[in-house]
């Protein structure tokens, strides 16, 4: 009998083509899809931890209160002594100081009176001396239009269209006016080395690279910064594991304003909200294809079971159980449902590494973006991507064989001879 059904699936396109090549869509389709928003996803993810929240971040309870508003004066001190401790006590994790700050940046003329003037935001991190973790983490290499990477102290870098907006190329010089740790105010020169574009809306409409000590010097903050982003050393980052972590910092913490506070990138900027939200969708998704998969191999099943009412016939006839040729049925279908799960996953897996390799360029639609994330969008192929597609291309071919199945036992045996003698 198994080998009367293996002739059978072989032989009848209907049985088995047609219903492998649905399936087999379907599931690409899943693979793809689940690769593409899992993609989308860790792109912003990936992008707020390098440019603003790292994938853990150390403020103090005060500064945490009022981040959007960059307040110098709530910044963390005792900077040297906490680096140490965090090198000892998370070894796994390296940790990298920086300083937020919003300004004025004022261009001077020849003769020392302001040409042009705008407002600014800005980022001091590790730009000189053995450090070079910040400037492959945020890609200054790459994203440099003009000019060259800041070598010397109270040189800075500014985003291309910024300097454009303002007129100034490298080598000139820029005021920053900004306010100091103590809320006085503060002005600085420093040297334009470069312009750089990131290709990040938010970041190229007015932002200032300077290094982490020349804006210790420029805002009054010696041994201090804003914030300590910390960053896993192997990359392996997961919201359990940065939890953790942070939830064994802040037990040994107090509760006043410049009590320091860990906090992972989940609970940052409202990521929590978007993390439920692509978690809901992806899930969302995977119901839908399954449901129309299920209507579709219904479909398929019942119109199958009319071609086939006489083969059921033949085999009631000869003694088989209808219970038995229901069984067969679903064998079938889970023969089939395998064969669709692993074409489709090959299928949607390749679509997702071509997607994953080059990317789409969505800039066009993202001109006025403000968040931070990359306008190359790229699918992402996680151990999620291998066996998602088998909910839609097992499950459903099963479910929809099944309940079109249920016709075999609406078949009555004392019928059975007048359908044979037509």
């Amino acid at each position: 009998m198994i080998r009367f059904l293996m002739k059978g699936l072989l032989r009848d396109r209907s049985r088995s083509f047609f219903p492998i090549v649905v399936g087999a869509t379907g599931v690409a389709l899943t693979v793809l899809m689940q690769a593409w928003m899992n993609g989308v996803f860790n792109n912003f993810l990936d992008a707020s931890a390098r440019f603003q929240t790292g994938h853990l971040k150390i403020t103090t309870r005060g500064y945490t209160e009022e981040a959007n508003q960059m307040p110098t004066d709530l910044s963390l001190l005792g900077l040297d002594s906490l680096c140490q401790s965090l090198k000892t006590d998370f070894p796994d994790i390296a940790w990298y100081p920086r300083i937020s700050f919003g300004g004025l940046l004022d261009i001077p003329d020849g003769n020392g009176e302001t040409r042009a003037q705008a407002p600014a935001f800005g980022m001091g991190i590790q730009l000189l001396g053995e450090y070079r973790a910040e400037t492959e983490r945020l890609g200054l290499t790459r994203a440099l239009v003009r000019g060259r990477l800041p070598r010397e102290p109270g040189e800075i870098l500014i985003s291309d269209g910024f300097a454009q907006r303002l007129g100034v190329e490298p080598g000139d010089i820029a005021t920053l006016i900004s306010s100091t740790l103590y809320g006085s105010m503060a002005f600085y020169n420093f040297r334009i080395s470069g312009t750089v574009h990131f290709g990040i809306t938010a970041m190229d409409r007015g932002a200032i690279l300077g290094d982490v000590g020349d804006l210790q010097s420029a805002l009054d903050m010696a041994d201090g910064a804003a914030e300590v982003l910390g960053f896993y050393r192997d990359d392996r980052f997961s919201l359990e594991r940065a939890a953790r972590d942070a939830a064994a910092f802040n037990a040994r913490q107090g509760g006043d304003t410049f009590d320091l506070i860990m906090r992972p990138l989940q609970t940052q900027s409202g990521l929590s909200d978007m993390i439920a939200m692509v978690r809901s969708a992806l899930s969302m998704m995977i119901f839908i294809f399954i449901f129309i998969m299920f209507l579709v191999l219904w479909n398929a099943g019942l119109m199958g079971s009319i071609r086939r009412y006489g083969e059921f016939g033949v085999r009631l006839a000869i003694g088989e159980t209808h219970g038995a040729i229901y069984r067969s049925l679903l064998a079938e279908s889970l023969a089939v449902g395998v064969v669709a799960s692993v074409v489709g996953t090959a299928v949607g897996l390749t679509f997702a590494y071509y997607l994953e390799t080059t990317g789409i360029d969505l800039s066009f639609i993202m001109r006025r973006a403000s968040m931070m994330i990359d306008p190359v969008m790229r699918a992402k192929i996680n151990l999620t991507s291998f066996w998602i597609g088998w909910f839609p291309g097992v499950v459903a071919t099963v479910l929809g064989s099944a309940v079109s199945g249920l016709t075999i036992f609406k078949r009555q045996t004392a019928q059975l001879f007048k359908e044979l003698e037509v």
